[in-house]
């Protein structure tokens, strides 16, 4: 296993830990590695709105945790300076939703995330993150 996979695994193991939010929402960490990560999240009751859909909130939610967990993964704490997501399509109760964060670019303190949020093949919201890490908070590694 090379060194960046290993910092990339600690700081996740140690954000996974720390997340009190995210294991009360729901999403689950299924991947991680350098500049990536995949989370989850299974559809319920307590995610649908009025429309009897995903609340868009919980999409947020969802997207911006793979891209806490991909900014984290150098081992700098890093934090969102800003977010935008797209909704593409509906996502009904029961789905089982995947979110893949891809880095595309890192310089000096800044970077930039794209999160693609799936139901089974079909996307269903496009989120783009920018970080910043920030000097005197805690490592994640």
């Amino acid at each position: 296993m090379s060194d960046e996979l290993e910092v990339a695994r600690r700081a996740a193991a140690a954000m996974e830990r720390a997340d009190t939010a995210g294991r009360g929402v729901g999403v689950r960490l299924l991947d991680v590695g350098p500049g990536r990560a995949r989370v989850a999240l299974t559809v319920e009751e307590r995610h649908v709105n009025g429309h009897g859909i995903c609340h868009g909130g919980y999409l947020f939610f969802l997207a911006d945790a793979a891209f806490a967990y991909a900014c984290n993964s150098h081992g700098t704490s890093a934090v969102a300076a800003g977010a935008d997501i797209t909704f593409l399509r509906p996502v009904a109760l029961g789905a089982e939703l995947v979110a893949e964060a891809v880095e595309r670019a890192r310089a000096g303190r800044s970077g930039l995330y794209d999160v693609t949020i799936r139901d089974g093949d079909r996307a269903v919201a496009e989120f783009r993150g920018r970080s910043r890490q920030v000097p005197g908070l805690p490592s994640p590694a």
